[in-house]
């Protein structure tokens, strides 16, 4: 089988930890350089892992020949830059949530991609997973009748994570909304086949020029009448993902949907002679789904066809990102 040869930019704790893994259980792609800003760190991972390949900037790594496409994985400042140095090279790029740090840089990166016919896709890993697709496929078939209402939330302690540039509002583009919350917004996005009409967004702290917030609300409304809320958070000590989703004849709940290599309880409540309704759980085995997006992707490439998750999809979560920032800095306005 002909595999995909990929170049990681970026390669720092997650990538080491979950996007190289991914790459070599993938059964059509194969990892063969890496790129950090230290070339004596690049070197010894590369050494490590056997990499044949280790370079200290992107512009060096997209020119090597031997690689095809590249896994953007750095801070989010820099994935428009690095994905406009790539395609330009000739390389198609899978880039990491959140798609850049606004509307102008992912319109630009998909324009790039186009001109340079090379294909686009952004880590949106969540909405491959297989509880996510049964609960589309219960929404889609009526089941749980109209959906007037979904509810998510994503919590987790970023005091402990190894990223120390999560806070800086110029590296990161936004706190828990961008990092985190860009899931909850990707998979309702995803369930509901609709986009937002109206944002109204709550940011604690309200966000500097520095300093991004650490934790938010946000209530949005679909085009065809859909309520939804987003909570996320950097501050509880844990880590916990919940999705809501509710019809006028059922409701559907999915706790920790956003985790990857586990078996999921997916919780349908049905309408019944009694208020409580009939509860009903399907017991839903997740895939790595770091390792299933790059074998999309890798797939789209080779067949020459639209990736899983093209640039668009990133661009209208982006709309939203932005106009729930542009209110908070409305709100701190004297």
């Amino acid at each position: 089988m002909k595999k995909i040869r990929y170049g990681i930019i970026g390669f720092g704790n997650f990538a080491e930890r979950a996007i190289a893994p991914a790459i070599w259980e993938s059964p059509n792609s194969e990892l063969v350089a890496i790129q950090k800003r230290s070339l004596g760190a690049a070197t010894l991972k590369a050494a490590q892992y056997g990499i044949p390949h280790a370079f200290d900037s992107v512009e060096k790594l997209v020119a090597y020949a031997d690689v095809d496409a590249v896994f953007i994985v750095s801070a989010n400042s820099e994935h428009c830059r690095e994905t406009v140095a790539a395609a330009k090279a000739g390389k198609h790029v899978l880039v990491e949530k959140p798609m850049a740090m606004n509307v102008r840089e992912c319109e630009q990166m998909i324009s790039v991609c186009e001109k340079a016919c090379v294909r686009l896709m952004v880590g949106h890993m969540v909405r491959l997973s297989p509880v996510i697709a049964r609960m589309k496929e219960i929404v889609r078939s009526g089941q749980i009748g109209t959906v007037s209402a979904i509810k998510t939330e994503f919590v987790y302690n970023a005091r402990i994570s190894q990223r120390s540039w999560v806070y800086d509002q110029k590296i990161a583009g936004g706190g828990p909304l961008f990092d985190i919350g860009v899931h909850c917004l990707d998979t309702i996005r995803f369930l509901l086949d609709d986009e937002v009409v109206s944002v109204k967004s709550y940011l604690e702290p309200p966000p500097t020029a520095t300093r991004t917030e650490s934790t938010v609300s946000v209530q949005l409304r679909f085009s065809r009448g859909t309520l939804a809320t987003i909570f996320c958070s950097y501050a509880p000590p844990i880590r916990r993902s919940f999705i809501e989703v509710a019809g006028t004849e059922g409701v559907l709940s999915v706790i920790n949907f956003t985790r990857s290599g586990v078996t999921i309880p997916l919780t349908i409540l049905m309408k019944d002679t009694n208020e409580d309704g009939k509860q009903t759980v399907e017991e839903i085995v997740v895939p790595d789904l770091y390792v299933d997006e790059v074998t999309r992707f890798s797939d789209s490439i080779l067949g020459n066809s639209n990736p899983a998750i093209p640039g668009r999809e990133g661009l209208e979560n982006q709309r939203v990102l932005d106009e729930a920032l542009r209110q908070a800095a409305i709100s701190t306005k004297p």
